[in-house]
């Protein structure tokens, strides 16, 4: 990774407006000699726009006079005013301000009415309270319990209205899930109908059925009445 922001853009700044030479410009963009080279020529990074190293606090002007003046010179690059990046801070305990903290009673009192699905860990972390002021408000043992009064905590400004959407989404998706898996566990394997196929019907006078037995007749019961005459009347 270059220790430059745009290697070949500042090439192109250091090329227009300095006498360095490419081994010192290719030295400090970490590009090779004859890719500078080419950036001089108009075969690489045509049309390309130079950025300022001096602006963004890359190079300083004394470093490029110390380059100008001594062709064996490397450019070196100014320390940085942000060298040590801030730790990110970890995630902790919500911070309710004093004047607030009065008003933590009746947004519990508000999930525990309209969002019980909501579980107590996650009021917890989202308006800063402990577990055992939940029990107390629920089971109506808190020390104010008569003049609580069910308050939307965005109204009270304990959370912003994007995580009060964000964790009520979060607890009805999960509910909905919990009930599909729950059916599902009642309900087991359903059985398949049997249908019972219907009795074959019986061959109509005069036709032969063709799945019943035939009958074998021997060639003398064929030819017994060959040639014999029926009476007149029959």
């Amino acid at each position: 990774m270059a220790k430059i922001l745009m290697p070949k853009a500042t090439a192109v700044w250091l090329i227009d407006n300095t006498t360095l030479t490419f081994e010192q410009i290719a030295d400090f963009c970490e590009l090779h000699p004859l890719e500078v080279k080419g950036i001089a020529d108009g075969e690489v990074a045509e049309n390309m726009r130079g950025a300022d190293p001096v602006a963004s606090g890359e190079l300083t002007r004394e470093e490029i006079e110390k380059g100008e003046k001594d062709k064996t010179y490397l450019l070196k690059m100014p320390p940085l005013k942000h060298a040590n990046v801030p730790e990110p801070k970890k995630k902790g305990a919500r911070f309710t301000p004093v004047s607030r903290r009065k008003d933590r009673p009746d947004a519990i009192a508000w999930f525990l009415r309209h969002h019980p699905e909501i579980t107590d860990a996650q009021i917890s972390r989202l308006i800063g309270t402990t577990k055992s002021t939940i029990e107390s408000v629920r089971s109506r043992q808190h020390w104010n319990a008569p003049n609580l009064k069910p308050v939307d905590p965005v109204t009270l400004g304990l959370c912003s209205q994007i995580e009060l959407d964000a964790l009520v989404s979060k607890a009805a998706a999960k509910k909905s899930q919990t009930r599909d898996e729950k059916e599902a566990r009642l309900s087991g394997p359903t059985l398949r109908k049997v249908v019972t196929p219907p009795p074959p019907a019986a061959p109509e006078p005069g036709t032969e059925d063709e799945n019943a037995p035939r009958r074998e007749v021997s060639a003398a019961q064929v030819f017994a009445n060959f040639g014999k005459s029926k009476p007149v009347g029959e």
